[in-house]
């Protein structure tokens, strides 16, 4: 495919050291410890739910893909996934791990794809480390989505949990959780649909996932030992939570839409 020059939006010192922050954060973790999450319920009902529409037979970008461990799922089901993400030492670690992997250095406001050569886009918590918003990353996941193509976009979403934390520590005259050199947001499901609207998507669902992370946020007795891993009662509860309060408790919003074929 022939690349294509775009001009990203104008980056300060805070893109930059969230990008610096992101390549520390990589540096302690491991490909076989990100591949374990997915065993994880909330994870695989994540899967499960995108993977259903995305195109067997098209090629499909992961924009951010960090470790690689979701393109490495979507492989084995099948599908033709390449990678991309401006940390470097994930994608080294990413194909050291699994050399068969197509991985790319690259910014998301700036893919290096032509326009209209990929059918599916996929954002797992990233678009919200970026201080000018979603909205020039989305039109630039529009651009390269050929007529018809899937976006997959997931964000953190601003649950009751996440207002009591952040209401706690402003009480306590504590710093916010997001220190100033790392940046990261949260977004309603309103305001998400919004900006795929105005970036040119059809929404197609959107879902509230990752209730029993949520109640990981609270500590003891909802975390289990490993990895990000939660406990049998998070899990529960987080089910119980998804029919009788899903957004409320809601961890990541997952929309997926798609771009509009022309009439």
């Amino acid at each position: 495919m022939t690349a294509e020059k775009h001009t990203q939006p104008q980056q300060g010192d805070l893109y930059e050291s969230t990008r610096t922050a992101w390549e520390e954060i990589w540096q302690t973790a491991n490909v076989e410890t990100e591949l374990a999450l997915f065993e994880e319920k909330r994870a695989r009902q994540v899967l499960t739910t995108y993977s259903a529409y995305l195109p067997k037979d098209g090629l499909i970008l992961e924009a951010g893909c960090g470790l690689g461990a979701a393109m490495i799922k979507l492989q084995e089901m099948g599908f033709r996934v390449i990678g991309l993400d401006y940390a470097e030492n994930a994608l080294r670690a990413a194909h050291a791990y699994a050399p068969t992997l197509s991985l790319q250095v690259g910014d998301v406001h700036a893919l290096p794809y032509a326009s209209g050569s990929l059918q599916g886009y996929l954002s797992f918590g990233v678009l919200e480390h970026f201080e000018h918003g979603v909205g020039p990353a989305l039109r630039e996941a529009h651009r390269v989505l050929g007529e018809g193509g899937v976006l997959v976009l997931t964000i953190p979403y601003p649950n009751v949990v996440h207002r009591a934390i952040q209401l706690k520590r402003r009480l306590l005259r504590q710093p916010p959780l997001t220190d100033e050199d790392f940046y990261e947001s949260t977004y309603t499901q309103h305001q998400l649909i919004a900006e795929l609207e105005k970036a040119g998507f059809e929404l197609l669902l959107v879902q509230p996932t990752g209730h029993s992370f949520t109640l990981w946020g609270l500590g003891w007795p909802f975390r289990a030992r490993g990895y990000y891993r939660v406990t049998r009662l998070a899990d529960t509860l987080g089910a119980l939570l998804e029919k009788i309060a899903p957004w409320a408790f809601n961890f990541n919003t997952m929309l997926i839409a798609r771009k509009a074929r022309s009439v």
